[in-house]
Formats: structure tokens, C-alpha cells, sequence
């Protein structure tokens, strides 16, 4: 009996990118609350302040606030500012440190994100983000010279939604022009990411543990297609 053979899957004609984790990293808490706080943060103090935010995550009224904090900017800015006041030290600056986590200059490419995503367009596919996020991230692109890769952005907080609603994958495949078989979802969170393949596109997630500034792993991406 002859052995049946499936069929190759079809070329990848478009990848769609999350944001943090995936592309881009943002600094450390430890330089981020030095630059908000107005006086000097000594090691010791330092230590209390991040064993306060780490204890902040199981405050009953931080993971209330979690709850769809991408799917509006409002949300967004309660469910950060809401943690980062948990820390005593840090209430009267949670404004700050929220808006640090909008300043493009916070966040840090990974080493291979710009090589990667050159490489793409070199070959013709296009590209699109896709993030969970409560603001615009077009700015941070732009700031690192990466914005002009991108056909799409899709951020949840514009749509009402959070990955893996399947409308934001397809959204992004339409205003690419592309079907969701055709298209690679490259992503950090293997529910949220990964998710993409309920509509009908494949994916990646890469690994954690990354650090800022080093190797992300994207050349994988590149041997998929």
C-alpha cells in the first residue's frame, strides 16, 4: 500500500509580531525607580522596594485590577499604577513609573530584533504588530528606527479586546492582505500567542528568560520560511 503523503504547508507570506518579550524589552525596575524617585536608592532600600512590588502581586486588590487591563487605556493605566502604589515607597511615584512604561527610551530592541526584521523585508514578507498593550506603540518603533517595517499594528486596548481574541489576528492578516494560513504569529506567551493558531494562522513562542539588549532567538523565525 502506497503511504500518503500530506501536502507541504503553504509559504509564510506574513509574520505578525508581539511587542514585549518578543521585539523589545524594557529596562530594569531597578534603574526605572532610581530615575522616578528624587533622592538617591542605596542598595538596601532598593532590595525592600522590589521585595515590596514582588509582594504586591498576590495584594488581592492589584490582581482585581489585573483583570482586562489591556483592552483600554484606562484599564491599562489602573491595573500598573494600582501595583506599583502597593509598594509604600513607590506610591507617591506611580504616576512616573507608569509613564516611564510609555517613554520610548525605556525600552531596548532586542540585539537581533532589527536584523531579523530587515531580513523580512528583503524577502517580501510583510510584517505587522500585535500586542497586548494601553497605548500606542508606533512611537517606540520610530524612536529605535523599526517603525517603517510594519504594514499594521493592532493593539488590544483599540479594539476592546485582549489576545487570543481571534478578531486581532484577523484584523491584522486583512490589513495585510493576507490569509491567516499564510501567517506566522511570533510571540513570548503560549496562550495568549500561541492562541493565534484558533484562527487558523501558525505561530511561534519563544522562550523566556531573555534579558534586555541580548539575543532574542529571532533567527528561528527566519528558518521557518
Amino acid at each position: 500500500m502506497r503511504a500518503r503523503t500530506c501536502p507541504p504547508p503553504a509559504p509564510v507570506r506574513a509574520v505578525l509580531f508581539d511587542f514585549s518579550g518578543t521585539l523589545f524589552q524594557i529596562s530594569g525596575y531597578e534603574d526605572r525607580i532610581r530615575a522616578a524617585l528624587p533622592h538617591p536608592v542605596a542598595d538596601p532600600e532598593m532590595e525592600e522596594i522590589l521585595t515590596a512590588l514582588e509582594a504586591g502581586l498576590a495584594d488581592p486588590e492589584v490582581i482585581e485590577a489585573q483583570h482586562g487591563r489591556d483592552v483600554s487605556s484606562k484599564a491599562h493605566r489602573h491595573a500598573f499604577t494600582t501595583w506599583y502604589a502597593s509598594a509604600t515607597a513607590l506610591a507617591p511615584y506611580a504616576e512616573e513609573l507608569y509613564a516611564q512604561l510609555q517613554a520610548p527610551e525605556h525600552w531596548r530592541p532586542y540585539a537581533d530584533s532589527a536584523a531579523t526584521l530587515a531580513r523580512l523585508a528583503e524577502r517580501g514578507i510583510a510584517t505587522g504588530v500585535v500586542s497586548d498593550v494601553g497605548w500606542d506603540l508606533r512611537a517606540t518603533f520610530a524612536h529605535h528606527g523599526l517603525a517603517d517595517h510594519f504594514g499594521t499594528w493592532v493593539h488590544s486596548y483599540e479594539h476592546d479586546s485582549e489576545k487570543p481574541d481571534p478578531r486581532l489576528f484577523l484584523h491584522a492578516c486583512g490589513e495585510l492582505g493576507v490569509s491567516p494560513e499564510d501567517t506566522l504569529m511570533v510571540g513570548d506567551h503560549p496562550a495568549k500567542d500561541g492562541g493565534a493558531a484558533g484562527a487558523g494562522l501558525r505561530s511561534y513562542v519563544l522562550p523566556a528568560g531573555a534579558s534586555p539588549g541580548s539575543e532574542r532567538g529571532l533567527d528561528a523565525v527566519l528558518r521557518m520560511l
